[in-house]
């Protein structure tokens, strides 16, 4: 298993948002996390990638328990080993789509000639090498999304975890995004949790986990 969630409970003031979840992810496999908003999907979703602690439980991700680590540890270790995909891109509007992919590179001192060079090859995969030098506000709303893909893919990350990642999509775009992480696991080996609402996204997945008042459901 390349991510081991062990009964995973988080609770903010009075509300208990998870209430003891287990999941197992295998490596190159693709998850769906569904179900009514207030579930907790984005909530496990984000302690799964490290964002957030869990108050009880476990999180080991390639072997590692994530928690044993301090916090320089941690972000260097999120940093190479995961990638994130948000409904928003959170695309820096000042710097170009090449520029933009880049910064998590340079984050894990990558060499500018490196990190440039795979940030090429990536936007070239996803088919934006005519759009590298252009900034956010130059980009439709589906390329500005695959540029927020290539730079969760920057570093090689074991994983890819997506928050509603065709949520703020139109249904072309939507459709063609969903496609893209199918074939990105099948060139890449990517391992992707998708926390997601769109239905057709969640029942392409390997595997649809339905989540229901802070715990699951079915699987």
């Amino acid at each position: 298993m390349i991510l081991e969630a062990t009964d995973i409970r988080k609770r903010y003031g009075a509300l208990e948002v998870l209430k003891g979840v287990s999941l197992s992810v295998k490596k190159g496999e693709i998850v769906s996390l569904v179900g009514p908003s207030g579930a907790g999907k984005s909530t496990l979703l984000h302690i799964m990638g490290t964002l957030d602690k869990p108050d009880a439980g476990k999180i080991i991700i390639e072997g590692k328990e994530v928690a044993m680590q301090n916090e320089k540890a941690l972000s260097a270790f999120r940093n190479k080993s995961i990638g994130f995909i948000f409904q928003f891109h959170h695309l820096l509007p000042e710097f170009t789509a090449i520029e933009n992919v880049c910064i998590p590179a340079f984050i894990a001192g990558v060499s500018k000639k490196q990190a440039e060079q795979k940030a090429t090859e990536l936007l070239d995969l996803l088919k934006l090498s005519h759009r590298i030098n252009h900034k956010p506000t130059e980009l439709s709303g589906g390329e500005q999304q695959r540029v927020a893909v290539a730079r969760a893919l920057i570093n090689n990350p074991s994983l890819i975890m997506a928050d509603e990642p065709s949520g703020n999509l139109d249904t072309n775009n939507a459709h063609d995004l969903h496609k893209l992480f199918f074939e990105l696991r099948d060139r890449l080996d990517q391992t992707f949790v998708i926390v997601t609402h769109n239905e057709d996204l969640a029942n392409m997945a390997d595997r649809k986990v339905n989540m229901k008042d802070g715990l699951i459901s079915s699987s």
